[in-house]
């Protein structure tokens, strides 16, 4: 049994001083705050209602399929606070982690715009994305492709173009051992309602793994890359004064209990209160590190704690 336990958030925590053990809120979105394009009851107010405290608000997605100015308009869009220095995406964290290295060579990106469009910004070229089909006659296209040796790096991401030309493209220039290998983030699936399961980035990135025998730098969450990238933005930010929020307990609340943030559970994404128990119940310690601080059934149910 876990000597760590996960608190469902309620009056005698409030009492026991919870608002004022943190001046940061880090939250996830997908699963979180909305789903899709639809905001998740009660959100909304939560979010507005903590910034009006003056906690400090900071979206932390691992969602790689958009730049942070679309991240900030989707923010606008439907009510959420934000600015841009708000926002931290594990698209962004790609040229950060380039830049770092004086990357000076060309990226196969096996992902979405969200990542080009973050490289381009950062001047780093890459080869074309989008849909890359296999021919009927495969053999001789196999045959026929010649790689680019400008090529430095592979970054996987979500692709809902994956293929198999993409998967021979990015082992292949993963063959030279001072290729980087990038990955957005490991998440096995998108959060989503009813019987659909979606698949996430890191489908795409084990099978990559798989097929070049390497294993990818991870960028986002639960990785500390992604805590480095924050403090870029915002220096002042001191992470043992900040609460994770998130719905995935293999990322976000991973990400906090491996360095030092408060972890904050909600039942509205991926992961189940069977699922905490579980890592409770575990000999394993490395299994406790997946244990929150607190749980709510839903981020809306911390609004009647706040306007009390």
């Amino acid at each position: 049994m876990s000597s760590r336990s996960c608190r469902k958030v309620d009056e005698s925590v409030i009492a026991s001083g919870f608002f004022d053990s943190f001046d940061y809120v880090l939250t996830d979105c997908d699963g979180v705050l909305w789903m899709g394009n639809v905001p998740i009851p009660g959100s909304i107010e939560t979010i507005q209602a903590l910034k009006k405290m003056g906690k400090r608000i900071i979206y932390v997605t691992n969602n790689s399929t958009k730049t942070r100015e679309e991240y900030l308009k989707k923010c606008e869009s439907l009510g959420f606070p934000a600015t841009l220095d708000s926002i931290i995406t594990t698209s962004y964290c790609v040229p950060c982690y380039l830049k770092s290295k004086n990357f000076q060579k060309k990226v196969y990106v096996f992902g979405s715009t969200g990542i080009t469009q973050e490289l381009e910004k950062a001047n780093i070229q890459y080869l074309p994305i989008g849909p890359d089909p296999i021919p009927d006659n495969w053999i001789q296209w196999l045959n026929d492709l010649k790689l680019d040796p400008e090529v430095g790096a592979v970054v996987v991401g979500f692709d809902q173009y994956v293929s198999y030309p993409k998967l021979t493209k990015a082992a292949s220039y993963l063959k030279n051992p001072e290729c980087i290998f990038l990955a957005t983030n490991k998440d096995e699936q998108f959060p989503a309602e009813g019987n659909l399961i979606i698949p996430g980035a890191g489908t795409f990135v084990y099978a990559v793994e798989v097929v070049s025998g390497r294993s990818a730098i991870a960028l986002g969450k639960p990785e500390k890359f992604m805590l480095d990238c924050i403090k870029q933005i915002q220096p002042e930010i001191d992470f043992s004064r900040c609460i994770m929020i998130g719905d995935r307990l293999n990322t976000d609340i991973l990400l906090g209990t491996r360095h030092g943030l408060k972890t904050l559970f909600v039942l509205t994404g991926i992961n189940s209160l069977d699922d905490v128990q579980n890592f409770q119940k575990s000999k394993e310690e490395k299994d406790h590190m997946f244990i929150p601080d607190y749980y709510l059934p839903c981020l809306g149910d911390l609004l009647k704690f706040i306007k009390s």
